[in-house]
């Protein structure tokens, strides 16, 4: 049974830090590319980082650089993201997502609120 689950967000301060985790599990984690997802209320899910299956090849979206790192530990099978410099923007639910071809999975989410 294919499994991803996030963990790790949190209601924190800006300018805060977090640093989210998806442990993946029923499928060959190190062939897939694995991406973070997010989603505010109202709005579309948008793309925030994303890693090839090896973690040598990283994109962000703009939003996300200077102050995000993806990183994957594939003997754990799981998926990082460190958030630092945290803005009231970044509220939302973040997701991972495994992709490989035509093959790919979701995690139920978890919630970021960036809040004073």
């Amino acid at each position: 049974q294919v499994q991803l689950v996030e963990s790790g967000g949190g209601l924190v301060q800006p300018g805060g830090s977090l640093r989210l985790s998806c442990a993946a599990s029923g499928f060959t984690f190190s062939r897939y590319a694995m991406t973070w997802y997010r989603q505010a209320p109202g709005k579309e899910r948008e793309l925030v980082a994303a890693i090839n299956s090896i973690g040598i090849i990283t994109n962000y979206a703009d939003s996300a650089k200077g102050r995000f790192t993806i990183s994957r530990d594939n003997a754990k099978s799981t998926l990082y993201l460190q958030m630092n410099s945290l803005k009231p923007e970044d509220t939302a639910v973040y997701y991972c997502n495994a992709f490989r071809g035509e093959y790919e999975y979701w995690g139920q989410g978890t919630q970021v609120t960036v809040s004073s």
